[in-house]
């Protein structure tokens, strides 16, 4: 039995391997309510640090017209 795959269907197999081999596995769900909160505040700041790092140049904003 062979498999033929095409380019295009390799690339994005490999792709979609590295892609999931560079995700970071999910904390585990903690059991007290409080902790839960800390835990999803962490989250929260970690997530807005890493988006204040990146220099997004007004030229990469779409153009946006808000009709009423």
């Amino acid at each position: 039995m062979s498999t033929k795959l095409t380019r295009r269907e390799l690339a994005a197999a490999l792709s979609t391997s590295a892609i999931l081999l560079a995700q970071t596995p999910a904390p585990p769900i903690p059991s007290n309510a409080d902790e839960e909160l800390k835990a999803v505040k962490d989250t929260l700041r970690q997530n807005s640090e890493q988006l204040a790092k990146v220099d997004l140049p007004m030229s990469a904003e779409p153009a946006v017209q808000f009709r009423a």
